[in-house]
């Protein structure tokens, strides 16, 4: 039984006082509304009308059960309403599961989403790792190699890669490195990801190098790596995403143009494309044309500065 159905046509015959009324107001027959309301009257256990030949009467049990039916229909219609405003504007919160360094490079683009869909909103989850994302809550996720089982959908938005880079300050009192190796000479900020943060590798004209680098401070957070090589104490290797906005500011430099860092492939995860909500779909593409956008600009070497020269030594 069809329990929403059955409750309308129960509401409307008792607004009507005529089963027939009804039968032509939804175009279905008189013995399927009489149907409806006797399964009713089956899955509850009572009578709900007393019929006679020329009146139909509510019976108390019918009175009651009045009140909560309606109570249901209005609110089951206004659900209805509230997922089709959904359906055709994005309205609601996503979640969404960023690493720091996209996080920083999102953060100042994110109000532009939000001024087009004012009902929408959207919370930043940070961490450079992330588990279940059924468990975690998230509607989608921007993920580097490690991505989920293959019951995720994993879109490939972009490649990047961690660059060497220092700040005018540390430049002027210590010169850049020429070469990767030169860096073992330097005060390298390290951000400690595994037991191989201390190997910087890269790929030069004579192929990959790798080089074990020191410094004096170290942290297991991206963005107070960044904060330190903003503050002059050495070279950092940092995410693209991370300090483009930084390098074309001129507050950072980036070193070693010649020697490309290891990249790895970018992707959106999130659990099914099958009814995939309008406010998490506006927010898939705000991120793939964002992030397609940044990879076109790292192409061009202009964004890195072309003053890189003057601090060699």
């Amino acid at each position: 039984m069809d329990l929403l159905a059955a409750l309308t046509s129960f509401v409307r015959v008792a607004e009507t006082g005529s089963f027939s009324a009804v039968a032509r107001e939804t175009g279905i027959s008189h013995s399927a509304v009489t149907r409806l309301v006797s399964q009713l009257e089956d899955h509850f256990g009572v009578r709900l009308f007393q019929r006679t030949t020329r009146r139909l009467s509510m019976t108390e049990d019918g009175q009651d059960l009045l009140g909560y039916a309606r109570q249901l229909i209005s609110a089951s219609e206004e659900m209805e309403g509230a997922l089709g405003r959904q359906r055709s504007s994005p309205t609601g919160l996503v979640r969404l599961g960023v690493p720091v360094g996209a996080a920083h490079y999102l953060m100042p683009r994110l109000p532009k989403l939000l001024e087009r869909y004012p009902g929408l909103s959207v919370e930043l989850v940070v961490g450079d790792r992330f588990g279940d994302l059924i468990e975690e809550r998230l509607d989608v996720a921007m993920l580097g190699a490690d991505t989920p089982d293959s019951s995720m959908i994993a879109r490939k938005v972009g490649t990047f890669g961690r660059v060497p880079v220092a700040s005018p300050v540390y430049l002027e009192r210590h010169g850049a490195p020429s070469n990767p190796t030169e860096l073992e000479k330097h005060n390298c900020i390290i951000h400690e990801r595994g037991p191989d943060s201390h190997h910087w590798r890269f790929t030069g004209p004579e192929g990959d190098i790798e080089v074990q680098v020191t410094g004096s401070i170290r942290a297991n957070n991206s963005e107070a790596v960044r904060q330190a090589a903003l503050s002059g104490f050495g070279i950092a290797q940092i995410s693209e995403m991370q300090v483009v906005d930084d390098v074309r500011a001129a507050r950072l430099y980036r070193l070693l143009a010649d020697f490309a860092p290891r990249r790895e492939d970018i992707h959106l995860v999130y659990p099914s494309r099958r009814h995939l909500p309008p406010r998490v779909r506006v927010v898939i593409d705000f991120l793939a044309e964002n992030v397609h956008l940044l990879t076109d600009r790292l192409a061009d070497a202009k964004i890195w500065g072309e003053n890189e020269s003057v601090w060699l030594v």
